[in-house]
């Protein structure tokens, strides 16, 4: 609360909000038309970002980012707050936890899904194309979809599939759901094709049940996509060239679209690839600390014993603030280049996010069908 009291003390202000030139007394009605989450520079290349909630005690958890903040009680209003410092560069998805129940920031228009918000420091890049969503808004849902039973994975799966652009190379889109209710991924490859970012491709929502099991490195998934989702694709009456095909995919959905590249070349070659979770081991979820053993796991211990198969045009993506990702995606990104693949790497202004992700998502799908 350094800066707050900073402001108190130097220039006599009534509330700790001067500093972010906030109107009103804190808990009137002028003070609250003009609340929104507010950034002041730090003084050390960083952000102090305030955020607001009115009414009851509450506690702001960030994903994957910040330990949870509790909010302060300004005085006797029904005013509560919390400075936040922020790194230089972030982009991060929070709600508020109050009353045993989860919000969305209700002074913040940029929403993802019912309960959550994405924060941005004013340094963060733009995202082109990614309109800003309400939390109480519901995203446009693709017409077509395909009911998949599946025998390999087991369950039946609703996957939804959007011509963008009238349609062209498929797109897997792993995770497919939280890319239709979480992130508004239709509007945003509409816009990016409308505007000449983006050759049209056919977008494929693939769900998951348990991604734990299905996204380790294991043939049961990516057989089932082969035999039996990209058959209903084929017959789904929906434009889709399944000759030029790109997987894109976060986290563990990096770690099996990586993995697919290297054992089912014939099907996957092209790869967005944002943030793998390339610390994966058969072992590695049953350690204290999953991270903590070999760097780079499986798929750099695979591609060290043979090289990555020819034609792979892979993108990988990290955040910037994922420092205990980091030596496990250099690794099996130089492993990857070494064995002769077409690599570009980037890093987005995030942690492990997809509010950082969106736009490397967009980009890298277009550099692999380039």
């Amino acid at each position: 609360m350094r800066a707050l009291e900073r402001v108190r003390s130097e220039d006599g202000a009534e509330s700790p909000f001067a500093a972010f030139d906030l109107p009103g007394t804190p808990g009137t009605d002028e003070f609250w038309s003009a609340a929104a989450p507010a950034y002041v520079p730090s003084g050390d290349g960083g952000w102090a970002a305030l955020f607001l909630w009115r009414g009851s005690p509450a506690v702001i958890e960030f994903e994957s980012w910040s330990d949870p903040v509790r909010l302060l009680r300004w005085r006797d209003t029904d005013c509560w707050y919390a400075e936040v410092p922020m790194p230089a560069r972030l982009r991060v998805t929070y709600q508020f936890r109050a009353d045993d129940a989860s919000y969305a920031d209700p002074f913040n228009p940029v929403g993802a899904g019912g309960d959550r918000s994405i924060a941005a420091t004013p340094d963060a890049p733009p995202q082109p194309h990614w309109p800003a969503v309400d939390a109480a808004d519901v995203l446009p849902l693709p017409r077509a979809r395909i009911r998949w039973t599946s025998e390999r994975l087991g369950g039946r799966r609703t996957v939804r599939v959007h011509p963008a652009g009238g349609g062209g190379p498929v797109v897997l889109l792993l995770d497919g759901d939280d890319w239709l209710y979480l992130h508004p991924a239709v509007s945003a490859f509409d816009a990016a094709v409308a505007a000449g970012d983006m050759p049209p491709v056919t977008l494929v929502f693939v769900p998951s049940k348990d991604r734990a099991a299905e996204f380790g490195c294991r043939p049961e998934l990516w057989e089932a996509i082969r035999d039996e989702l990209l058959p209903l694709v084929a017959d789904s009456g929906v434009p889709a060239d399944l000759d030029r095909l790109v997987v894109a995919g976060q986290s563990l959905g990096g770690l099996s679209a990586v993995y697919a590249a290297t054992e089912f070349p014939e099907l996957v070659s092209r790869v967005a690839c944002q943030s793998g979770s390339f610390w994966w081991t058969p072992e590695a979820a049953d350690l204290p600390d999953p991270l903590g053993g070999p760097v780079g796991g499986a798929i750099a211990a695979r591609l060290r014993e043979r090289p990555a198969p020819a034609g792979l045009r892979i993108a990988f993506d990290l955040g910037e603030h994922e420092t205990r990702m980091r030596p496990h995606c250099e690794l099996v990104e130089s492993l990857t280049e070494r064995s002769g693949a077409t690599v570009r790497t980037s890093r987005s202004a995030s942690g492990h996010d997809r509010a950082g992700w969106r736009q490397a998502l967009l980009r890298d799908v277009a550099w692999a069908l380039a």
